[in-house]
């Protein structure tokens, strides 16, 4: 790719973002909008001056200005308010989608022919919200969950197994909140089910622990919720895309029939490539998994009920 821009590049999880596609030089020009004067501007001084160390040339750049997203390919989304402990991530869709419907727009006047991954939280709903405010075809408008709550499970699985967690492969899906849905059925490690390693109750056990993932790393920090795990999966799907690796991730997506689903988004496998999502992978999924995807998606739609009497 040429250009791609992260709005709230002064962010955490913008900022890391940033280093990581310019390390991996995944795009010529890495431009960080953020609505607070200077900050994006030093994010990218900061990123250039590791580049002599890191051996990248990728050109990194900052601005309050939203013009700078002007040629953009692709734009990430990880402005927004950040959750504090005790909250869960609905808790700040009120705050939010005012913010993303201001960047939305922005993105339509500057970068009309761009993908657009969201990040910021509830971030099923407000990838649902871009969608809808857009208009645009739904593989270019996608969400980063799945991939994070993947990893966040296949590390508890190394950790519990003393496994590489290069050989851990790993599935979650449905909304990246309380009632995600890790499918332990499709959790292998070398091809080898889960099943074979860890008793029932050790692996329900670790579905529980990721599904309060996030929220146990913000217990812990107290003034920060995850950043460095978040970036590398934004990375990681973004790979797939440049470099049209056509990988199988489990991403929210526009749900067009798939799963009984429609006007909503959720964590459902993707084939992600050149062109964005392109094809949704459908799961047969067994009744008791069945049940718990239904309860999760309910949960979401309950949240995109509440954008209606916010807007």
């Amino acid at each position: 790719m040429n250009k791609i821009s992260i709005v709230g590049g002064a962010g955490r999880v913008g900022e890391t973002t940033a280093q990581i596609l310019a390390e991996q030089e995944l795009c010529r020009e890495v431009a960080l909008l953020d609505v607070n004067e200077g900050m994006s501007e030093g994010v990218a001084l900061d990123i250039v001056q590791t580049s002599p160390f890191f051996k990248f040339d990728s050109r990194v750049v900052g601005s309050d200005d939203p013009s700078i997203l002007a040629g953009s390919d692709l734009v990430v989304i990880t402005a927004g308010q950040a959750r504090k402990p005790g909250m869960s991530r609905s808790d700040v869709l009120e705050a939010n989608v005012r913010v993303i419907d201001a960047v939305t727009d922005e993105i339509m006047t500057h970068a009309p022919d761009a993908m657009v991954l969201v990040v910021s939280n509830p971030v099923d709903t407000l990838t649902y919200r871009v969608a809808q405010r857009t208009g645009w075809d739904r593989r270019r408008i996608f969400g980063q969950a799945g991939v994070l709550d993947a990893s966040r499970m296949a590390g508890f699985i190394a950790q519990e197994t003393g496994f590489s967690v290069r050989d851990i492969t790993t599935m979650v899906l449905g909304g990246h909140g309380d009632t995600m849905v890790p499918v332990s059925r499709f959790c292998t490690i070398n091809g080898i089910p889960l099943s074979h390693f860890l008793p029932e109750e050790r692996i329900a056990a670790i579905m529980e622990r990721t599904r309060k993932g996030g929220a146990e790393i913000l217990a812990l920090r107290k003034n920060s919720s995850a950043y460095d795990a978040p970036g590398a999966a934004v990375a990681t799907m973004i790979d797939a895309i440049v470099r049209n690796r056509r990988r199988l991730l489990p991403c929210v997506a526009i749900l067009d029939g798939e799963y009984g689903e429609r006007e909503i988004a959720m964590g459902v496998p993707c084939v992600l490539g050149w062109q964005g999502v392109e094809q949704v992978v459908e799961l047969d999924l067994e009744p008791i998994e069945r049940a718990d995807f239904d309860r999760s998606a309910a949960s979401v739609r309950a949240d995109i009920e509440r954008l209606r009497e916010i807007s």
